[in-house]
């Protein structure tokens, strides 16, 4: 069972060699890929409020929960294809936003940086 994105990865590229699916996952497929399965699991709460968007019955969650895998996979993928650290992307990424929303003025607001 995989307990780290490195594990996923390597798992996620034994599936695709064993397939022989390299060929199609460039780095353009992935990104687009990606984004259709992030549309999927867009449609899962379209027309909801936001109170039922946080009150998801146990047969719409299991199938959100598989929208979820599908994004996470394809990103996965999309990085090990470009030799990205998802990890220490995001870790950066949190840096410049704490630069970019300084608590005293981001906190409680809705806002964008250059808004603040």
């Amino acid at each position: 069972m995989p307990d780290s994105l490195r594990d996923l990865a390597q798992q996620l590229q034994q599936f695709a060699q064993e397939r022989d699916w390299q060929p199609f996952h460039s780095p353009k497929n992935l990104a687009s890929a990606l984004t259709v399965e992030a549309g999927e699991l867009l449609e899962h709460f379209q027309w909801m409020t936001e109170e039922q968007s946080r009150a998801l019955g146990p047969d719409k969650r299991d199938a959100v929960a598989t929208e979820i895998a599908d994004v996470l996979l394809y990103l996965i993928q999309l990085a090990s294809a470009l030799s990205v650290d998802p990890i220490a992307a995001a870790q950066a990424k949190l840096k410049l936003n704490a630069l970019k929303y300084p608590v005293e003025r981001a906190r409680g607001s809705s806002k964008k940086y250059d808004e603040l």
